[in-house]
């Protein structure tokens, strides 16, 4: 089967999970820094498409999901939905622990589970949407992350959504001229990299 894209399904999840981590370490396998290869998705992937279905979709063919977009519509409210319906589980499940000196990351994203909290921000105004796309590297250079970022652009333009904004590790240069071939801008720069943003 030639590959597809088509919106988020339920049975999509665990796949997305895995894509997560094989792409999570700027762009590279991400395999050797968690001794809990769920920790990185529950923070950038899982939540979205449980939060809102409607704004995730998948590339996929006779072997599986290939990649994904995984979006919201309102960061502030996704980060108030996040606080009162994700985050409790998992805090109770992943109690803080200090870092074990092996390299790995997984206190990182323990400790950023317990301190996240809903933030306002100007950026929100204009741009209150944001994403998080990843695409296997058998995916990559055919046309899938342009595809996939239409996809999710038009769906939040049919909800009158002005802007979408995302941060990419500075590490990522193949990520960056990605987002700059499909029309993202820099908005901000910071010390692990820049906040791009894109009008809709």
């Amino acid at each position: 089967m030639a590959a597809v894209l088509r919106p988020f399904h339920p049975a999509d999840l665990p796949a997305i999970y895995r894509i997560c981590v094989l792409t999570g370490a700027a762009g590279g396998d991400a395999t050797a820094l968690y001794r809990n290869p769920d920790l990185l998705p529950h923070v950038y992937a899982g939540p979205y498409p449980v939060a809102d279905p409607g704004l995730s979709f998948v590339v996929a063919d006779s072997r599986g999901v290939l990649g994904y977009v995984v979006a919201t519509a309102d960061t502030l409210a996704f980060e108030e939905w996040l606080d009162a319906h994700w985050w409790p589980t998992l805090r109770a499940q992943y109690p803080v622990t200090a870092d074990p000196g092996d390299g790995t990351e997984d206190h990182v994203l323990v400790r950023r589970i317990h301190e996240w909290v809903p933030t306002p921000d100007t950026l929100y105004d204009t741009h209150p949407a944001h994403l998080h796309i990843d695409l296997l590297p058998r995916a990559q250079g055919q046309g899938w992350g342009r595809r996939l970022v239409d996809a999710l652009a038009e769906a939040l333009r049919e909800r009158g959504v002005t802007g979408l904004h995302l941060g990419v590790d500075a590490r990522n240069t193949g990520a960056i001229a990605f987002y700059d071939r499909v029309g993202f801008r820099p908005a901000r720069t910071h010390d692990w990299g820049q906040t791009l943003v894109l009008d809709l």
